[in-house]
């Protein structure tokens, strides 16, 4: 852990000052994006939020991954509640000049992950049933969605590595649309920032054959017919800072 806290040269703004109070590790995790008309996120964004967008175009990302080494600062990961597939439907924004994500939604696997994070960080989590499995090569990944008054959302695909590692550079796609550290979420129309930190991302290409994904439709959004923009990540471990109201 001081091995990556120590490493803060790639960062586009210093760490917080206050100490983390969360940690994890993704593992086996596919960015799938698209291009999109930045006016057709507006109204799903608040107004206090820019949309970040890269030659003139928003992207909207669905990123299927594994939990793995959850728990809070000072203690160890739990049996059954630090490890479970994750996925989220994501795109990009700024305030106050700190670009980060903004999460359209979450599923998890674990209805305590479901609730903890809808409580502390104000995030869109939902349960859902999911299984993530490797097999000859290949992550196959099925979610599909169980939480209670909410649209339904399903996703059942197989995705694998497809270069050697490298970092991305900055300017490129590739970078603008992983190297973020905060994420926006909102609540009773205020708005907070949590901060986030980890190692740079250590990207390959991807393969990957979406069999079934209504992710987008469950979010209100449609995707456009061309096909996404895949990177594969091993592992990325990270830390968390408790979130703060900037609006």
């Amino acid at each position: 852990m001081a091995s990556m806290l120590n490493r803060t040269a790639h960062r586009p703004w210093p760490l917080p000052s206050a100490p983390w109070i969360m940690a994890q590790s993704w593992r086996n995790l596919l960015f799938a994006h698209w291009p999109v008309d930045a006016e057709i996120l507006r109204s799903q964004i608040p107004a206090e939020l820019a949309i970040d967008t890269l030659d003139g175009r928003a992207w909207v990302g669905i990123v299927p991954f594994s939990m793995r080494g959850v728990r809070l600062r000072w203690m160890p990961p739990l049996p059954g509640l630090s490890a479970f597939p994750e996925l989220n439907v994501r795109t990009y924004v700024t305030a106050q000049a700190k670009p980060g994500v903004w999460f359209f939604s979450l599923d998890a696997a674990s209805a305590l992950a479901v609730a903890a994070a809808r409580m502390s960080f104000h995030l869109p989590y939902f349960r859902s049933r999911m299984r993530s499995t490797e097999m000859n090569g290949w992550i196959h990944y099925q979610s599909e969605r169980t939480h209670s008054g909410v649209p339904p959302a399903v996703l059942r695909a197989r995705f694998r590595a497809a270069s050697e590692p490298y970092e991305a550079r900055r300017g490129t796609l590739e970078h603008f649309l992983t190297e973020r550290y905060c994420l926006y979420s909102a609540r009773a129309k205020r708005i907070y920032r949590g901060e986030i930190h980890h190692p740079p991302w250590q990207l390959q290409g991807a393969q990957a054959q979406l069999a079934q994904n209504s992710m987008a439709e469950g979010a209100g959004l449609v995707l456009p017919a061309e096909p996404p923009v895949l990177h594969f990540s091993q592992r990325q471990d990270m830390v968390a800072w408790a979130p703060y109201r900037i609006v």
